[in-house]
């Protein structure tokens, strides 16, 4: 079992649930170390004070806020606590909405919600409630220092909890170049729709690996055996000059033999098939 990142209450109106936070997916990569070239050491970063010119133990360390120019206002463990809001204990579900509404931009890390002892049949009440309705809640908990908004969602295997950002922290997103609608041709939307519709799949993550950590092990095992290393070949690619001939590429790439012919028969637009019919 992980470790709780956060144990406190999950409450809704009058019930309150002893639960526990554990994380629900964790980042893998390999790291590197930072070494001196001259003689292969591993370069550490110690805990030094430059006006005492020692090292320091972690006994020895306060907190502080900058507010000037080397100039710190002093916080015991103590005030820091004072400061705590009642989300670092209770996690209260503010409103419930649907899932659908909130943009995934928002989603930071994952959980999983589990009970604690004594909380199973109210955890287990809430779970199928929100199953039946739909619904996800929207709640509040403090954890590592920041209290953050927080996206409680019903999964039959139990909830899930998602932090989530504020909506000063979203960046606004680049002026995309406007373009005149008129320069996309009714046919080459219809080959584009076509080409996503060839493409279409049901989500399946196991199909998803990381192809720079994979060649990144690659890399190390022939280090370690002194075997040769060779560099992967990039792929060179330069924008699209004819639209038409590179969706017509695509679609017959991904089609069987016996449909590809029918590609090079453009398809019409929708609007000159129907006058077509009318004058026959």
């Amino acid at each position: 079992m992980a470790a709780a990142s956060w144990k406190g209450f999950l409450s809704f109106g009058l019930v309150t649930i002893p639960i526990r936070l554990s994380p629900a997916a964790r980042t893998e990569r390999i790291s590197f170390n930072q070494l001196h070239k001259v003689c292969h050491s591993r370069i550490k970063q110690p805990q030094f004070c430059p006006t005492c010119q020692r090292m320091v133990e972690r006994n020895e360390i306060e907190k502080g806020y900058e507010y000037e120019k080397d100039q710190y206002l002093l916080f015991t463990e103590e005030q820091l606590e004072a400061a705590e809001p009642e989300s670092t204990r209770t996690m209260e579900i503010l409103e419930f909405v649907r899932l659908e509404e909130i943009d995934p931009l928002y989603f930071d890390s994952s959980y999983y919600a589990a009970p604690e002892s004594g909380g199973a049949k109210a955890y287990q009440l809430l779970l199928e409630a929100m199953l039946e309705s739909g619904y996800a809640g929207i709640a509040k908990v403090t954890m590592y220092g920041r209290e953050n908004i927080v996206i409680i969602r019903a999964q039959k295997s139990g909830l899930t909890l998602h932090t989530m950002f504020y909506p000063n922290e979203i960046r606004q997103a680049a002026d995309n170049a406007s373009t005149d609608k008129s320069e996309v041709k009714e046919q080459e939307r219809v080959l584009a729709k076509q080409l996503i519709e060839n493409l279409a799949a049901h989500f399946k993550p196991e199909k998803y690996h990381d192809t720079y950590q994979e060649n990144l092990r690659t890399l190390i095992e022939a280090k370690a055996k002194g075997q040769k290393i060779t560099a992967v070949p990039g792929v060179t690619k330069a924008p699209v000059v004819d639209l038409m001939e590179a969706l017509k590429k695509s679609l017959t790439a991904k089609q069987p033999a016996e449909k590809r012919a029918a590609l090079h028969a453009v398809p019409k637009p929708a609007a000159v098939q129907k006058k077509d019919r009318k004058a026959g």
